[in-house]
């Protein structure tokens, strides 16, 4: 289904898809020429390639990885009846020969992840079988707390790109936040098979976590938190019990949240001309600033400033925040790309735009509607810390020509989405062969030409 299509479904333009009431999935059966078998516990002889810490060999961009995924065919159905409920079952993970086994293996996503994709017809809650060859999936290496690891890594993400016909929006948009000194999770393209069936190709994520943190900060034993802003939309600190609830680290160790609170207080009791001295104080301005010129560049509008309305209430998403404890720093990280790249040259998306741009305000800061559908949102100047971030007028310019410049020339894009376009050129066309609802070969380069002209009128902006 194409991208679009999805994107009015999403938002309760009706298709003609089956009511969620049948019982089973058309997906539902044993694949073709897979077998069952009995999960079982793998000891490792110590010789395994996976037992490797160094997760560079699997986010290396010059390899096209393959992962085999074998689950017991009874626990197969389960979860394609049920996507959904993102409930864990037993499998084997084989890679490069080694088998890692059990590991626990679901399907993962938000709504958007789902639309058009499950058999039920309400949107808003997701419901109903699996309808799509591909769905995003987690594997979970550690399963059932063992302290298995793949590379070091506990778990492996893969996004399934059905609302990306290009099929490098996350990829690409990782690597240019990377690129720009951003800490930002690594993404490459892999193969992944399902009992011994090739099911297409996906985004492969490094999940954001413990790990994560360790390997992108001195130490990185902070705590890290999932979809909170420091500010509610009302510019106070949120409370205690809201702060430990976003908690995706050290949940077992009576954590603290006195750091993002304090800086939290500090930003809402700070008058506008010492904005610029509070946040030069808690944060690492010039990775801050390099995180706004990326994502309002390459317009990923479905982010950190985006402020979605329900109502009067208004807040943001996609993103996580650690906070380094040596030196009293907080850091912004971006999740989830998947809807980046779009409103470059037009609004092309109808769910996501942005009305403002960097600094503006609208409204008197009140909800306001705006885009195709008439969403309400709030413009993020409002937010106090992100007002204060856009002060840095002279510092966000600089950041922004150096990655114009750099990471925006022709050479250097075009030479990326050129070597990754080849890399995945002989899988993608398989999968077109295999599956109906597969990005075809036209659709595919049709995007391609379409990314690439975007980000060529993004660079002369």
């Amino acid at each position: 289904m194409h991208s679009y299509l999805r994107i009015l479904f999403f938002w309760g333009i009706l298709l003609s898809i089956t009511s969620c009431d049948e019982p089973e999935s058309p997906f539902g059966d044993p694949m073709d020429n897979s077998q069952d078998f009995e999960v079982v516990k793998i000891i490792p002889n110590g010789d395994e390639n996976y037992l490797n810490e160094d997760a560079d060999y699997i986010f290396d961009h010059d390899k096209l990885l393959s992962y085999h995924l074998n689950i017991p065919i009874s626990d197969y159905i389960k979860i394609n009846n049920n996507p959904t409920a993102e409930e864990y079952v037993e499998g084997n993970l084989i890679f490069e020969g080694d088998t890692l086994s059990p590991v626990g293996i679901r399907y993962k996503g938000s709504i958007g992840a789902f639309v058009g994709c499950v058999s039920g017809i309400n949107w808003a809650q997701p419901s109903g079988y699996k309808t799509c060859t591909k769905l995003s999936m987690k594997v979970k290496i550690n399963w059932d707390d063992s302290d298995d690891k793949f590379f070091g890594l506990k778990k492996l993400q893969f996004h399934s790109m059905n609302n990306d016909p290009s099929q490098m929006r996350e990829r690409l948009g990782y690597q240019l936040y990377r690129d720009m000194g951003v800490p930002a999770p690594r993404a490459v393209h892999a193969k992944l098979y399902i009992n011994q069936k090739f099911i297409g190709i996906f985004a492969l994520i490094e999940q954001i976590d413990g790990r994560f943190t360790r390997h992108n900060f001195e130490k990185g034993k902070g705590n890290l938190y999932k979809e909170i802003w420091p500010l509610t939309d009302k510019g106070l600190p949120h409370s205690d019990a809201m702060y430990l609830a976003a908690l995706k680290t050290n949940e077992d160790e009576n954590p603290s949240t006195e750091l993002i609170k304090t800086f939290a207080q500090e930003v809402a009791d700070a008058e506008e001309e010492d904005l610029k001295t509070v946040i030069s104080k808690w944060m690492d301005v010039d990775k801050t600033l390099a995180l706004a010129v990326v994502d309002r560049t390459i317009r990923v509008d479905d982010g950190p400033f985006h402020w979605y309305c329900n109502g009067n209430e208004c807040s943001s998403h996609n993103f996580y925040w650690y906070e380094e404890p040596e030196n009293n720093k907080l850091y912004l990280i971006p999740w989830d790309l998947d809807n980046s790249f779009q409103n470059i040259i037009t609004n092309s998306n109808p769910v996501t735009p942005i009305a403002d741009d960097w600094g503006e305000t609208r409204n008197n800061c009140e909800p306001f509607s705006f885009g195709a559908f008439g969403f309400r949102q709030k413009s993020a100047a409002c937010d106090k810390l992100t007002r204060g971030w856009t002060l840095f007028e002279e510092e966000y310019d600089a950041l922004l020509s150096t990655f114009k410049s750099d990471y925006l020339a022709a050479n250097y894009i075009n030479g990326l989405l050129d070597d990754w376009e080849a890399q995945i050129a002989e899988a993608t066309n398989d999968a077109d062969e295999l599956y109906e609802d597969a990005t075809s070969i036209p659709e595919w380069q049709s995007a391609m030409d379409e990314l690439k002209e975007q980000l060529a009128f993004a660079k002369n902006q």
